[in-house]
């Protein structure tokens, strides 16, 4: 059996909680092609460079060669099915290229946080978020161990995301048991082949399937009968370019609804974890509360919501780094490992609240730069700031944590957290 590269090392499961060595030894070589004929770009600036580059592509149906292939005698074609389903789904504004994602992303922007029909979307959700955490810091007052995901980060962004869509909250168990379902299912590494993930393809499948039809359901409901939130309006407002077809309405709904919260559910995750970690950082940041503005912006660095993305191919051959992307080829854009890189971050495994030119790429760049930043920060901000303000004492029960399976969206399935109480 041939030597695992760095990359497939860092997508194995037993280094989901540290997965930083392997991209460094992977930084070494910029664009490093697999065993499988993708290429992934680990570097700073040779990510940036092919976030503006009009020669990548985001539509996986450019690609010819599956873009979720696992390594090399890992498996066999029966491992994409996950990927497949998602594909099956009309195009979504992450999975389009210009012209047709500049006009969704032009349709759907004024509905979000744009003018001239939302322009205060966003900050008019302040007091509402900080009702939410402040409710969930009063339900944990005389405990004394928490979860920080089940108890804290979860709740808050799949609560903030169902009002601004217009999801009904009740249909949350629906939805996140699919998310769960479909996401434990995606495997890009050697363990592919695995009897345990091979188990949860035909879930993860249909969880899918499921989802992308309650999505659809939702939709129709909202056209026979209008209601609150960004969906509704979507249905029934006609935009400078007209409506979106069904499908697609469908397909970006079903974005919207998981990606309006699983990221930030990471984040906020991630960040008590680092925190509890950094004990210095965490005192500074109860000191100077006024720093958590910084304080997420490198927190989002340090521990990034989404590793890569897999879904861009090459349309051109590409010459970069002194490697030839050739023409069709897959590409996975290693956000995780660019945030560590040295050659743009000074002293990158250091956590600085304080870290200046923090451009980071936890949010993306260029035209696919994250549809939902605004409200992220927003939420990371105040949900953050009010942990270590109001949580006294807080102390990790374990270090690491258990790791949820899915590579992409790296985040902790529980942090376990002792305190001796809330502060008021």
């Amino acid at each position: 059996m041939a030597e695992e590269t760095p990359w497939q090392q860092a997508l194995r499961y037993a280094n989901r909680a540290n997965p930083y060595p392997f991209y460094e030894e992977l930084r070494k070589t910029p664009v490093a092609r697999q065993p499988d004929g993708t290429y992934v770009v680990s570097t700073y600036r040779e990510i940036v460079t092919l976030l503006h580059d009009p020669r990548v592509s985001s539509d996986p149906r450019k690609c010819p060669a599956p873009a979720a292939t696992p390594a090399e005698g890992a498996a066999d074609a029966e491992a994409e099915p996950i990927t497949e389903a998602v594909i099956s789904l009309e195009p979504n504004i992450i999975t389009q290229d210009p012209p047709e994602h500049d006009r969704d992303r032009r349709t759907m922007m004024p509905h979000f946080v744009g003018p001239p029909r939302s322009p205060h979307l966003i900050s008019d959700l302040e007091p509402e978020i900080h009702r939410i955490v402040a409710g969930l810091l009063d339900g944990m007052k005389g405990k004394n161990r928490i979860d920080a995901v089940d108890d804290f980060a979860y709740p808050l962004p799949v609560t903030v995301i169902c009002k601004v869509l217009g999801v009904p909250l009740e249909d949350e168990p629906r939805f996140h048991h699919w998310i769960e379902a479909a996401l434990d299912a995606l495997d890009f590494g050697p363990e592919a082949a695995s009897e345990e993930i091979r188990s949860r393809l035909a879930g993860g499948r249909r969880a899918v399937q499921d989802f992308g039809q309650f999505a659809a359901d939702l939709l129709d409901r909202y056209a026979d009968q209008p209601g609150p939130g960004m969906l509704s309006a979507m249905v029934n407002e006609d935009g400078t370019e007209g409506r979106m077809s069904k499908g697609v309405l469908a397909s970006n709904a079903l974005l919207l609804i998981f990606a309006g919260h699983e990221t930030t559910v990471n984040l906020i995750a991630h960040s008590v974890l680092t925190l509890l970690r950094h004990r210095e950082a965490l005192e500074e940041l109860r000191r100077r509360p006024e720093l958590i503005v910084p304080a997420v912006e490198e927190l989002l660095r340090f521990e990034s919501s989404v590793q890569f993305w897999h879904t861009r191919s090459a349309l051109e051959d590409i010459d970069i780094a002194g490697t030839t992307i050739p023409k069709g080829a897959p590409i996975f854009l290693a956000y995780g490992s660019a945030n560590r890189d040295p050659e743009r971050f000074t002293d990158p495994d250091r956590l600085d609240l304080e870290r200046r030119h923090n451009e980071h790429l936890g949010f993306s760049q260029g035209i696919h730069f994250c549809f939902g930043a605004p409200l992220a920060r927003l939420e990371v901000q105040i949900a953050v700031g009010e942990f270590v303000r109001r949580v006294q004492n807080p102390r990790l029960v374990e270090d690491p944590p258990p790791y949820r399976h899915n590579q992409i969206f790296r985040g902790p399935r529980h942090v376990l957290v002792d305190i001796d109480g809330i502060r008021d």
